[in-house]
């Protein structure tokens, strides 16, 4: 790889997988891991397509005909499956999204596309948090943003220190939702009852 920004070719990422294999202790032309490698690599490219996409453009298209709405819009349960950048294991869970509009609201589909451009990376918990709410913030401009989630971590439960069933919180808060008690006191109620 002569330019650092190109990216390994689809060959390139199924002989990594090869290697592998090997460093595992197996065959990789054993008849069960022979397609492995191929397969590897495309499920790659599926876990990691966030960089593909910038998830701010998800909220680009904006509805301003309201009808005088200005209370919360919370999504809860989107599923989340990103990847821990320590271990490249993944941690799976759920985000629960939140922003109260100023004068426009978007497509709930686009919440979770959003969660979703932006776990499908590398990267810890608290900034994919964070990532979520900044993007919601800057884009749609609400009274204020909020952002939790709450995954398990296989880093944590299948090797390390072995403690399945422990989950991480992790929350962001902005504007209103961070600063009023009442407004942060109501997303968190929408958020542990639903």
């Amino acid at each position: 790889m002569s330019d650092p920004k190109q990216r390994p070719t689809q060959s390139e990422a199924e002989a990594a997988v090869r290697t592998l294999i090997e460093w595992a202790g197996d065959d990789p032309d054993r008849e069960g891991l022979l397609d492995t490698p191929g397969r590897v690599a495309r499920a790659y490219k599926e876990l990691f397509a966030g960089y593909d996409v910038d998830p701010r453009e998800y909220l680009e298209r904006t509805f301003e005909e309201v009808g005088g709405y200005d209370e919360l819009v919370v999504l809860r349960d989107i599923r989340v499956v990103s990847f821990c950048e320590h271990h490249m294991l993944p941690f799976l869970g759920k985000a629960h999204v939140g922003y109260l509009p100023s004068n426009r609201v978007v497509g709930i589909s686009k919440l979770a596309r959003v969660v979703h451009g932006f776990a499908r990376r590398l990267q810890i918990q608290e900034k994919l948090t964070s990532e979520i709410a900044q993007a919601i913030h800057d884009i749609l401009q609400p009274k204020g943003v909020g952002v939790v989630i709450v995954s398990e971590h296989s880093c944590m439960t299948m090797r390390g220190v072995h403690t399945p069933g422990s989950r991480l919180t992790t929350s962001h808060l902005t504007g209103v939702l961070r600063d009023d008690p009442r407004t942060r006191q109501e997303f968190l109620e929408f958020v542990r009852n639903g």
